[in-house]
C-alpha cells in the first residue's frame, strides 16, 4: 500500500474519532430534558449533575498526558473511544441525582482522555503529512456534535426513551471506533531527551493554555448569553435571538473547514492574529451598534474569528516538543476547558455589575489580547518536520 494511501487512512481514522466525540456530546445534550423529567430534578440539581461532566473532563485531561507520552496516543485514544460508547449509556439508567452525577463524572473522564489523546494523534498525523490539518479535525468535531444532537432530537420526537437513544448511539460509536482502530496512526512514543535538563513542560505551554482559555471564554459566553443579549437587551424576536448562536456556530464550523488552507498559505501566527482581530472587531462593533441584525452578524463574525485559534493553539502545543506532546496538550486543553466553563459565569458576574452589553465586551477584549499575543504560536521549522 502506498504511503499516501496509508496517510489518508490514518487521517480518516482521526476524523472519525473527532466525529464520534462530538456525536456523543451532542446525543447526550439532546436528551437532557428527558433525563431531567424522568428523575424529577430541579434546575439546581441538574446543574450539580452537569458539573460532574466538567469535573470529570478536567480530571481526565489532567491525568492522560503522561500516558500518551509513555505509551503513544493510539494506545490511549482507541480504548477511550470504545469506552465512550459504553459510558454514554450509563446516564439513561441512573435512578437518582447521585447515580446520574456518578455516570456523568465517568462520561466526562472518558471524554477528557479521548480529547487529549486524539488531538495528540492529530498532531502526529499533521507532522507526517507536513502541512496543517488540525482545523479540519475540529470542524469534524462540530459536525459530529450537530449530528448527535439532531439524532437525539429525532429519537425524542419519535417518543423513544433516552435508554433507546443512548444504547443505539453507543453501539454505533463503539462499532465505528473499532473501524477507526484498524486505520489509526500508531507511531512509537517519542522519548524525552534527558540531556535537556528539563523535567517540566516545554517553554511557553502554560501561555498557550492561557490563549486557549481566552478563546473558550468567548465560546462559552456565546453559547449561554448570545440569545439572552439579543432577546432582553435588543428586544429581538425569539427566532432572531436564537439566530445569534446559530450564526456563531455555523461560522465557526465554516472557518474551521477553511482553516487548514489559510494556515498553509499564511502561517499560524498571521492567521491567529487576523482571527483574533476579526472576533474582537465583529463582536465589539455589534455591541456598539445595538441592533438585532448587527448582533446576529456580530456573533457570526465572532464565531468565524474564534474558529481557527484553538486548533492552531493545540497544534503549536503538540509540535513544541513531540516527547511531551501528551502532557502539553493536556495542560492546554484543561486550561481551555476551564475557560469554557467559567466564561458564562464571568459574563454573568460582570453583567450583574455593569449590564450585559458591557459584560460581553470581555470576550471581545480577550480576543484582541489573543491577536496581540499570536507570536506565542510560532514553532521552529525543525519542530514541525516529520
Amino acid at each position: 500500500m502506498s504511503g499516501r494511501r496509508v496517510l489518508l487512512r490514518e487521517r480518516t481514522a482521526v476524523y472519525l474519532l473527532f466525529f464520534l466525540a462530538g456525536a456523543a456530546i451532542g446525543t447526550w445534550t439532546a436528551r437532557i430534558p428527558a433525563i431531567k423529567e424522568r428523575l424529577g430534578l430541579g434546575d439546581g440539581q441538574l446543574s450539580v449533575a452537569l458539573l460532574a461532566i466538567a469535573a470529570g473532563s478536567v480530571l481526565g485531561m489532567t491525568v492522560v498526558g503522561r500516558l500518551v507520552d509513555r505509551h503513544g496516543s493510539a494506545r490511549v485514544m482507541i480504548p477511550a473511544a470504545l469506552a465512550q460508547g459504553v459510558v454514554l449509556v450509563l446516564p439513561a439508567h441512573a435512578w437518582d441525582l447521585a447515580s446520574l452525577a456518578g455516570a456523568l463524572l465517568l462520561f466526562g473522564v472518558v471524554h477528557g482522555v479521548l480529547d487529549v489523546s486524539m488531538n495528540a494523534n492529530a498532531v502526529q498525523v499533521e507532522r507526517a503529512l507536513g502541512r496543517p490539518v488540525m482545523s479540519s479535525f475540529h470542524a469534524v468535531f462540530s459536525v459530529g456534535g450537530f449530528a448527535g444532537a439532531s439524532t437525539g432530537g429525532l429519537f425524542a420526537h419519535a417518543g423513544l426513551t433516552p435508554a433507546v437513544t443512548f444504547w443505539s448511539a453507543g453501539a454505533v460509536i463503539a462499532a465505528l471506533a473499532v473501524w477507526a482502530a484498524r486505520w489509526a496512526l500508531r507511531p512509537a512514543p517519542e522519548q524525552a531527551d534527558g540531556a535537556r535538563g528539563r523535567a517540566g513542560l516545554p517553554k511557553g505551554i502554560v501561555f498557550l493554555g492561557v490563549l486557549a482559555f481566552c478563546c473558550l471564554v468567548g465560546e462559552g459566553a456565546a453559547a449561554d448569553w448570545s440569545s439572552v443579549y439579543l432577546s432582553e437587551d435588543l428586544a429581538a424576536a425569539p427566532g432572531v435571538a436564537a439566530a445569534g448562536y446559530a450564526a456563531f456556530s455555523i461560522m465557526m464550523t465554516a472557518g474551521r473547514l477553511a482553516g487548514d488552507r489559510l494556515a498553509a498559505r499564511f502561517g499560524p501566527v498571521p492567521l491567529v492574529r487576523c482571527c483574533g482581530l476579526l472576533a474582537a472587531a465583529g463582536l465589539g462593533l455589534a455591541l456598539l451598534a445595538g441592533h438585532p441584525v448587527a448582533g446576529v452578524a456580530g456573533f457570526g463574525c465572532f464565531g468565524a474569528g474564534l474558529s481557527c485559534i484553538v486548533p492552531q493553539v493545540f497544534a503549536a502545543a503538540g509540535h513544541r516538543d513531540p516527547a511531551y506532546a501528551g502532557r502539553s496538550l493536556a495542560r492546554v486543553a484543561a486550561l481551555g476547558y476551564l475557560g469554557f466553563l467559567t466564561g458564562p459565569v464571568i459574563i454573568g458576574g460582570v453583567a450583574e455589575l455593569t449590564g450585559l452589553p458591557r459584560a460581553l465586551a470581555v470576550p471581545a477584549l480577550l480576543a484582541a489580547f489573543v491577536a496581540l499575543a499570536a507570536t506565542a504560536l510560532r514553532v521552529r521549522a525543525e519542530e514541525r518536520a516529520p
